[in-house]
């Protein structure tokens, strides 16, 4: 049984096989390429930073970070005020939260049955992309960001301006999404009192229990962050045990006859990568807390990922009181690209999880250029003695739209999978 999966980020096919009425194992296809990594070869090295913010239209910001960071790595020496540093992780945090509005209400309200709510979803993420433009200068698909620093100068009106987009997101977050105060449900909180609470995100979890998807979706257990931040830890969790600290090495891409997404792992296993990774090796309490009654389901998903919203949003007004507008935006290098023969290594944590540039410039040219998304770890494409995170989380499942819908809590994006 065959099943083109849209509402998605680009289109996705699933081949099903089913034995006695379950599915037996499920086929990942993704069936077009942009050919980014392509493209980029042998161009000037800066102007990655104009084409890899358009290899997303969902979190083309992401992409703009890693690639800085992987340009910046070729440097021998090059230094970054911490005024920029602060600037990057704040708008790379809010392209997160606008992304993790716009998945609750328009690919996870509809899968349960729920009309999509447009206004919701759009209403902080347009405010999420004013907050971005007013440090970066525009957005989407700003380059705002370059090896040194960034270009932008901020002044003291656009810090009023960002803050006033939190506060104005906090209330729609406080009083549609966990009708609480961000304060309180980003504390001690148990799943219980999560689910006894009024709010759209209580409403939804108690729809999947009312109709028994409360352990669906069920993967391997194994999560990984590769980006860190000053709201992330990179390492692994085994379940409820955080690993070693991850070591970059170990991952590796490998070719997938059957798909243009290549495969990837980490130590020739596949992890789950994304909110839920984070919060796991983040040891964040409420989410251990549901892992503990739901493991890697479907719930613990959506709530890890329905988290962050108020969690990025405080550690953001956090990070803003931090930004001294008397620092640099921008410190040149002193090397000039065309004299750099090196490689580098950008990773930063993205809405759906880690995403990775490799970069290698001979004389200011790349001569070749990798990108592994989020998307590429989530859904690898397995066989059925070793599946990918999301075939294992579809297999025993007798309904393919219950298996689209432990599918789709990954959030699945072909387009910057593609490549």
């Amino acid at each position: 049984m065959i099943e083109i999966i849209e509402k998605i980020e680009g289109e996705a096919k699933l081949n099903f096989s089913f034995v006695n009425q379950r599915i037996d194992f499920v086929d990942i296809e993704f069936f077009s390429s942009r050919g980014i990594e392509q493209i980029l070869k042998g161009k000037d090295a800066l102007d990655a930073l104009v084409i890899n913010p358009r290899v997303c239209g969902i979190c083309g910001h992401a992409h703009l970070i890693t690639t800085v960071k992987a340009l910046e790595d070729c440097y021998e020496e090059i230094e970054i005020s911490p005024k920029a540093q602060i600037i990057r992780e704040l708008t790379l945090n809010f392209e997160l939260i606008q992304n993790h509005f716009k998945w609750f209400y328009l690919t996870i309200y509809p899968l349960l049955g729920l009309k999509q709510d447009l206004q919701k979803a759009i209403k902080p993420a347009q405010a999420m992309g004013k907050a971005i433009a007013s440090l970066a200068g525009q957005y989407p698909h700003n380059s705002y960001s370059i090896p040194g620093g960034v270009t932008s100068k901020v002044l003291s009106t656009d810090l009023i301006k960002v803050e006033a987009y939190l506060d104005e997101v906090s209330k729609m977050c406080e009083s549609t999404l966990i009708d609480m105060e961000m304060d309180k449900f980003i504390s001690k909180l148990s799943v219980k009192t999560i689910f006894n609470q009024e709010g759209d995100l209580a409403d939804i979890l108690r729809l999947i229990k009312k109709n028994n998807l409360q352990h669906v979706g069920k993967s391997f257990d194994r999560f990984l962050v590769a980006g860190e931040s000053s709201c992330f830890k990179s390492g692994r969790s085994l379940k409820t045990n955080r690993a070693a600290t991850l070591n970059h090495k170990y991952i590796k891409e490998y070719e997938n006859p059957t798909s243009y997404a290549k495969d990837v792992m980490y130590r020739d296993k596949y992890y789950e990568v994304g909110p839920l990774s984070r919060a796991m090796v983040n040891k964040t309490p409420l989410i251990k807390d549901s892992h503990r009654h739901f493991s890697d389901s479907i719930i613990s998903r959506i709530l890890s990922r329905v988290y962050e919203i108020p969690y990025l949003l405080s550690h953001s007004k956090n990070l803003l009181k931090q930004i001294d507008l008397a620092q640099p935006s921008y410190i040149k290098p002193d090397q000039d690209m065309e004299d750099i023969k090196a490689s580098g290594l950008g990773v930063v944590e993205a809405a759906r999880g880690s995403l990775i540039h490799s970069v290698s410039i001979d004389k200011g040219k790349i001569e070749d250029y990798q990108i592994i998304t989020p998307t590429q770890w989530n859904l690898s494409n397995g066989t059925r003695e070793m599946p990918g995170i999301s075939q294992k989380a579809m297999m025993g499942l007798e309904d393919k739209k219950i298996a689209e819908l432990a599918f789709k809590s990954f959030d699945v994006c072909s387009v910057c999978t593609t490549q």
